[in-house]
């Protein structure tokens, strides 16, 4: 007998089975395309292939992920799109790569709730991903847009699918508490000209000017509140940022 698949007893034809194990143990890169051009791809190479590294114990080399970009370009007819790349293995490796239609980034602020969580294993991106969507129900029933986390001493580290940044005058800080080291984030910390990575405590929020949820989707978008500690529009590190990420020239699939 060969395996198969029902949806609520009724069988699914022609799905391999195979690919639960995408969304089961394995690790992923999500981007926008734009013009068939991506922020920071040599990033998202160097993510997938230290992650596969780490996870399976073998390469993976840019050549054949840059392949697969292109294949889906090419089945798509079309530059602008928004894609993830899963990596999961058996006997050998393999790459599920999702297309869809591209995101525009948000405009609204978003107010987080901060709970004591960190990630498993957090400087992977990893599908162990339901604790991120529990928190981030829990604060929309509790009345916010998302949520935020912070460790047993107070640090704060991350959002349920961003990272967070902070800001004094034009001066901008990362929590140094273990995070996914995004991808956005670090195209802008390449374009920043100076950035500090410190403790962020929930204690010091009211001491900062401005914070900012970054990533693939969403470059800047401003935070609103965390929990009873509201943020105002704050132009001059608005300004900062965006000329941070104008500096870096998007990178051709």
């Amino acid at each position: 007998m060969s395996d198969f698949l029902l949806l609520d007893g009724v069988l699914l034809p022609m799905v391999d089975p195979r690919l639960l194990r995408a969304t089961s143990y394995g690790h992923f890169t999500s981007m926008q395309v734009r013009d068939g051009h991506v922020d920071g791809l040599d990033l998202h190479f160097e993510r997938l292939d230290r992650s596969t590294r780490e996870v399976f114990g073998r390469p993976l080399p840019e050549e054949r992920v840059r392949a697969d970009l292109r294949a889906a370009l090419d089945q798509a007819s079309s530059g602008d799109l928004s894609i993830r790349v899963n990596v999961f293995a058996d006997d050998e490796l393999h790459l599920l790569t999702r297309v869809g239609p591209p995101v525009a980034a948000g405009t609204r602020p978003l107010r987080l709730l901060a709970y004591q969580h960190e990630r498993a294993v957090p400087h992977l991106k990893h599908t162990g991903t339901f604790d991120l969507t529990y928190y981030a129900h829990a604060a929309e029933q509790a009345g916010y847009d998302d949520a935020v986390f912070h460790t047993a001493t107070g640090e704060l580290s991350e959002a349920a699918i961003w990272n967070i940044c902070f800001a004094r005058g034009t001066s901008i800080v990362f929590p140094a508490a273990p995070v996914l080291n995004g991808i956005r984030q670090q195209v802008l910390q390449r374009g920043l000209a100076a950035f500090e990575t410190i403790p962020i405590r929930l204690a010091d929020l009211s001491t900062y000017d401005a914070a900012y949820l970054t990533n693939s989707i969403d470059p800047a978008l401003p935070v609103a509140a965390i929990g009873s500690v509201a943020f105002t529009p704050h132009p001059e590190s608005a300004a900062t940022i965006a000329t941070a990420y104008a500096s870096q020239e998007a990178q051709r699939i």
